[in-house]
């Protein structure tokens, strides 16, 4: 199943992905939650609507996404924990190396942006790079989970592109300031449940396009802290929640590593591709 956030007047809705366009919740049945993070947080209790989804959609009239306003998959993350350095190739480019624990670092709700939206490079900096990422979308409390059973703890999945100001984030110890501009983490098209991919996202080819010319090209099994690893980790600290993201860091390719440095500027688009995920698409602009 595929989902899709959208604005309207009354605020920020979901509804489900079909051949015709999109099903709105509202036309899914009256217990059928209205936001996303409620449908999250009733998702881990799995009740008989949610089994009910795919075929409630199939028979219901859609709406053409072409006429809606996307929203971020999770329009307000509680959390947003991403990895950094968590692909080999990626790390040897930037002259890092990939310890026993990986390196994590956060980013805010309001640094989001929706599929086709704008990836804004701003007044103060022109050094906005790309990273395509794949995001995992937390559907269960979670704290104190085993490796083993870590993936029950996930939802679904969705394209990342995680824009960094590489001036910005190299002006500080911590990378938190040059990941966090307005406009610079693009978070789409869809989210898909889990069930309808590998375990964990293992074995997905990722890559990245600027202006059609792909720049990033690997495989999800080349993370050094999986999908399942990393719950775990995460989950001795901290609780994850419904709703929260945890974003799992990019292959090598980057702008900064290239010689000379490759920065995303007005014109130019943007895209992330994670097989059996989608392709998430972004305009640049000034």
């Amino acid at each position: 199943m595929r989902l899709r956030s959208y604005q309207t007047a009354a605020g920020p809705r979901w509804g489900v992905e079909v051949p015709g366009g999109l099903v709105p919740s509202e036309r899914l049945g009256a217990e059928v939650p209205a936001s996303m993070q409620a449908l999250l947080e009733a998702s881990a209790q799995s009740p008989a609507w949610l089994q009910a989804l795919p075929a409630r959609a199939a028979a219901a009239p859609a709406v053409d996404m072409a006429t809606l306003q996307l929203l971020p998959c999770v329009p307000a993350p509680g959390k947003i924990i991403c990895l950094g350095v968590n692909y080999v190739d990626h790390a040897k480019e930037g002259g890092n190396l990939i310890g026993d624990y990986p390196a994590l670092f956060l980013r805010c709700a309001t640094s989001l942006l929706a599929h086709g939206a704008a990836l804004r490079v701003p007044a103060i900096s022109s050094k906005l790079d790309y990273e395509a990422e794949l995001a995992v979308v937390i559907g269960r409390r979670t704290r104190h989970v085993a490796e083993a059973d870590a993936l029950q703890a996930v939802f679904g999945y969705a394209c990342f592109n995680d824009g960094s100001l590489r001036d910005y984030q190299r002006k500080t110890t911590q990378w938190t300031i040059g990941k966090n501009f307005d406009g610079t983490g693009a978070f789409g098209p869809s989210l898909v449940t889990a069930d309808e991919l590998p375990p964990g996202c293992v074995g997905l080819h990722i890559e990245s396009r600027l202006n059609g010319q792909v720049m990033q090209s690997a495989n999800t099994a080349d993370m050094a802290f999986g999908v399942a690893r990393t719950i775990a980790l995460l989950s001795e600290a901290l609780t994850l929640e419904p709703g929260d993201v945890v974003v799992m860091g990019t292959p090598g390719g980057v702008g900064y590593a290239r010689n000379p440095p490759v920065w995303m500027k007005a014109g130019d688009t943007i895209e992330v591709e994670i097989e059996g995920v989608g392709v998430l698409s972004n305009p640049v602009t000034a």
